[in-house]
């Protein structure tokens, strides 16, 4: 189907949804009201950006016929006009390609983001301390929600591992780039010469899994309860209330015990699970379409990293644009779309010279 076609059916789609939102019987019915809402709020942006690229183009034909004019300064005005609509159309068509790309599923789901401590010691988690400090800044500069899922303390206040549900409308489209290697290099604390370290850690970036995406039948679990110990003996329960499952078929294991209950340590766990599986899932289909496709985060090594965070310059780099930013603080500061935007700016480019859409 030729896409001006698409987009006909969708803009007469959006125009049938108006019709329906405004009918007395579907309003009085709130799960099918919400439902067309939520439908037409996803066509909207298309069809104004269609009608505004349509009317570019009319307007361009208008002052096209103004170019036969026999006076001479009306001729100039329209050729004038017609440069300024031709510049306003290159960027309306742009913005239309860029609507009609497939939407990756995942987009508007809330995210569990999963950092560990690579190569680099106790330099390299007190590095994931401060990636998931600059993270919970960036949620809350958003408006987003965050919860501690679980989390593993060193002593001098580093994660060896923390995992974090990030709720909030389209936290995965922004943070899925999110996902790799990230670098540092600095002198630690710890370094009596003064010698910089390179050190590295992972993050993973799930989508949440709802009950409805990830079917877990009871038999594949083996759930096992152990008494909680916390580091250096704080809040060490005197019941069973931490939880470790097992998902037999695929080896993946979840361990929780940051709450008192074991009820809700088992829950944390299950959501945890159900977004590795999903996230499982997603890989496999991955492979199937490319065997070479890498993994989100690979081995941990120092080698394979997106990102470098380089203290003593204040610099940081984002190795996949070959974007190099001197504000290291802002960027730990939660100031993370002055790299997100350029990412999302790459990869919709280069999804559109994958998908070549064409509007004629």
């Amino acid at each position: 189907m030729e896409v001006l076609a698409k987009i006909k059916e969708i803009e007469d789609r959006y125009n049938e949804l108006e019709r329906k939102l405004s009918d007395p019987e579907v309003i009085k019915n709130p799960k099918t009201y919400q439902k067309l809402a939520k439908e037409h709020g996803y066509l909207a942006p298309i069809v104004d950006a269609y009608r505004k690229y349509d009317s570019l183009k009319k307007e361009i034909e208008e002052n096209k016929a103004l170019l036969k004019d026999p006076d001479p300064d009306i001729r100039e005005l329209a050729a004038e006009e017609i440069e300024r609509l031709k510049e306003e159309l290159t960027e309306a068509e742009k913005k239309l390609k860029i609507l009609l790309l497939p939407k990756d599923p995942n987009d508007e789901k809330n995210i569990i983001l999963e950092i560990r401590a690579g190569t680099g010691g106790e330099e390299a988690a007190l590095f994931a301390a401060d990636l998931f400090r600059m993270y919970l800044k960036y949620a809350e500069l958003k408006g987003w929600k965050t919860e501690i899922l679980s989390q593993n303390v060193t002593g001098k206040g580093g994660f060896k591992e923390v995992i974090v549900l990030i709720q909030g409308k389209g936290a995965y489209s922004r943070l899925k780039y999110e996902a790799g290697v990230h670098r540092v290099q600095r002198v630690p604390e710890t370094e009596a010469q003064g010698r910089i370290h390179t050190s590295a850690v992972t993050v993973a970036v799930l989508p949440e899994a709802e009950e409805v995406d990830i079917e877990i039948k009871p038999e594949d679990l083996r759930i096992d309860v152990f008494r909680a110990s916390g580091h250096g003996g704080q809040h060490v329960n005197t019941t069973d209330s931490a939880v470790r499952i097992t998902h037999i078929p695929t080896g993946i294991v979840v361990t929780c015990q940051d709450e008192r209950s074991q009820h809700k340590n088992k829950a944390k766990a299950m959501k945890v699970l159900r977004s590795r599986l999903l996230e499982l899932q997603r890989k496999e289909q991955e492979m199937k379409i490319s065997q070479e496709r890498r993994s989100m985060v690979g081995t941990g090594d120092r080698s394979e990293r997106i990102r470098t965070y380089n203290f003593p310059q204040g610099r940081v780099t984002d190795h996949r644009i070959g974007l190099t930013l001197y504000k290291l603080n802002d960027v730990l500061e939660g100031e993370l779309d002055i790299i997100i935007d350029p990412l999302v700016t790459y990869f919709q480019a280069e999804a559109l010279e994958k998908q070549k859409i064409k509007l004629e």
